[in-house]
């Protein structure tokens, strides 16, 4: 496999979409509790807005997008520089455990420090293990809990 790395283009929609279809059923947003197509718009317009602070790499080989990674850059009452919070990521069935999730967060991690951000971070559901067993090689537990309120 000759896996690249690189920032989402305008080109990349059609390959991306069923990425993010994917990623997002997988957190049981699909048929009756589907994103809306106006949140699916937005999200693909602001990784080209300049303004924004949401980027977006995927994983390509031979010229096919197996995964995505989104993040956004934000600032933080404990540090000068902005905190990179990896907040999307996803593998196409066909590429998991082939290294792809792994690569799309080193390269999270590049845009970071690229970016002068010290940190990167994220989360999970407690039952995705598959994926913690790779977030453990890749980063270490922070031992916090996430809560919200949804209204």
């Amino acid at each position: 496999m000759s896996l690249i790395i690189r920032a989402v283009t305008r080109q990349d929609y059609d390959q991306w979409l069923p990425l993010w279809d994917g990623y997002n059923a997988f957190y049981g947003r699909s048929g009756p509790t589907a994103l809306a197509p106006e949140i699916t718009g937005m999200t693909w317009q602001r990784f080209f807005d300049a303004y924004e602070p949401m980027h977006a790499l995927v994983a390509e080989d031979s010229g096919r997008l197996l995964g995505l990674t989104h993040y956004l850059f934000h600032r933080s009452t404990t540090a000068i520089e902005p905190s990179c919070y990896l907040q999307d990521l996803f593998t196409s069935e066909a590429a998991r455990g082939k290294g792809v999730g792994s690569a799309l967060i080193h390269g999270v991690y590049e845009r970071a420090k690229l970016a002068g951000s010290p940190r990167v971070y994220w989360q999970t559901h407690e039952t995705n293990l598959t994926a913690q067993r790779l977030y453990d090689k890749v980063a270490e537990r922070s031992g916090f809990i996430v809560y919200r309120k949804i209204f």
